[in-house]
């Protein structure tokens, strides 16, 4: 209702644009971006994340999209995934407490 603006925000894969939306009373504090900050990584430890859970990397791009309002193809969640490979793998291959089995 009150619209929105764009944001710049420098990530270690290059710049997005994010879409933060405006409120009269100021009631809305968006928690993933630092309030006046320029860089994150929080964008690609959600990317590592939802990876390592097993979500597609297109799954993972629509809802970069829906949550942050900038898009990352497929491609690029591929590479952000394969320059951290080897946490994914150390997670997949972590061993499980007996309540498991």
């Amino acid at each position: 209702r009150n619209g929105s603006y764009f944001r710049q925000v420098k990530t270690q894969f290059g710049p997005i644009k994010v879409q933060v939306p405006r409120n009269r009373k100021g009631e809305f504090h968006q928690h993933t971006l630092p309030a006046y900050g320029q860089h994150t990584d929080t964008i690609e430890s959600t990317v590592i994340q939802l990876y390592s859970h097993g979500v597609t990397t297109r799954e993972i791009s629509d809802l970069i999209e829906k949550m942050y309002g900038s898009y990352y193809s497929a491609g690029t969640v591929s590479n952000i995934s394969k320059q951290f490979a080897s946490q994914v793998e150390n997670y997949h291959q972590r061993q499980l407490s007996d309540k498991f089995f």
